[in-house]
């Protein structure tokens, strides 16, 4: 096939069916990979959906600027396309940001703010306060605002929630996936549950995270929040996106067990993706007893492993987070002792 540019090739990636890493819970995996799209996440959907929707609004016209507030995934979906449409693009991002997404963001064109990690959402250092404050100064500039845009998921309700639906010839039953600004989920959700409203959702979310308390009680619990080290999953915010009446259940995660669990991916099933992708094999795996033999799972797999190299596939850092043990040396032998 031939495109005019990269953006035409964003959407339709495949539903992979898993095999070795799930030989023991019943019913048919599959993962929804979206490290198939040009920027390898499924944010190139909501970075293509907004921007073209804030053009035909004229709230971004030509030689503008875009801005957000971004985990990485997003930023570089967004610096891509703006790359393509001629516009600036200004992004902040948390002291959390792993080594290889903030050089993928660079090498876009993007131009990255680091604010520091453990900010609260209105302290004026915090990314999503810098985030408004420059699209506030900077002349001609568009606030994407992934978190509070509810064009997040749309975005997903008009295409990835299609694409499960057909891949899966409506006998999907089950859709598990990461929660942080909420749009992949809930917009894929919010399709297939008009398709067929039996579908269960389940929102996995991180250790230091707000959203299963909120969801549960109502209450905003700032309690919950501390600092944790998955990447695109969770948040110390209620986004707009996340349209709790949609999920049935949270399922929190420890990073140990995701990280493990995209490793394992790898190793098994030859797929290398990102760290969120461990997160939700690892929810369904905690809930392994409630699948049945006729049960089609959907995994939202968000994004490609290579943006964590210097993270949960690297055998150092895993060993300074605890997640693996410390090499032991091997005994000294006669032949290899030093004279």
């Amino acid at each position: 096939m031939v495109f005019n540019n990269i953006l035409e090739t964003i959407g339709k990636t495949p539903l992979i069916r898993l095999n070795n890493i799930v030989a023991h819970i019943p019913g048919t995996v599959y993962a929804k990979v979206e490290a198939f799209n040009p920027g390898l996440s499924a944010k190139d959907r909501i970075a293509l959906h907004m921007i073209e929707r804030a053009e035909r609004l004229g709230k971004l016209k030509p030689g503008g600027t875009v801005v957000d507030a971004t985990s990485g995934n997003t930023g570089f979906s967004l610096a891509m396309v703006s790359a393509i449409k001629g516009y600036r693009c200004v992004l902040t991002v948390t002291s959390k940001i792993s080594d290889d997404k903030l050089n993928n963001l660079r090498a876009m064109g993007a131009e990255v703010i680091l604010c520091p990690q453990n900010a609260k959402p209105d302290d004026p250092n915090s990314y999503y306060s810098m985030a408004k404050k420059l699209a506030s100064e900077i002349p001609g500039a568009y606030y994407i605002n992934q978190n509070y845009n509810l064009e997040n998921s749309e975005a997903h309700y008009f295409s990835t929630g299609p694409e499960i639906w057909e891949q899966t010839q409506g006998k999907v039953t089950w859709i598990i996936g990461s929660t942080s600004t909420g749009g992949t989920l809930c917009g894929s959700a919010r399709y297939l549950r008009e398709q067929n409203p039996n579908v269960k959702v389940v929102g996995v979310d991180a250790y230091g995270s707000v959203l299963k308390k909120y969801h549960e009680t109502g209450i905003y619990d700032e309690k919950e929040i501390y600092s944790y080290r998955i990447e695109g999953t969770g948040k110390n915010i209620i986004p707009a996106n996340m349209d709790f009446k949609l999920i049935d259940r949270f399922v929190k995660v420890t990073d140990k067990d995701s990280a493990l669990r995209a490793r394992e991916l790898a190793r098994t099933e030859g797929l290398l993706v990102g760290y969120s992708s461990g997160a939700a094999l690892q929810a369904l795996e905690q809930l392994q007893d409630e699948i049945q033999e006729d049960d089609v799972v959907v995994l939202l797999f968000s994004d490609h492993g290579s943006k964590y190299t210097a993270k949960i596939f690297n055998d150092q850092w895993m060993r300074e987070q605890g997640f693996m043990p410390e090499e032991t040396p091997a005994p000294q032998t006669a032949d290899s002792a030093t004279v």
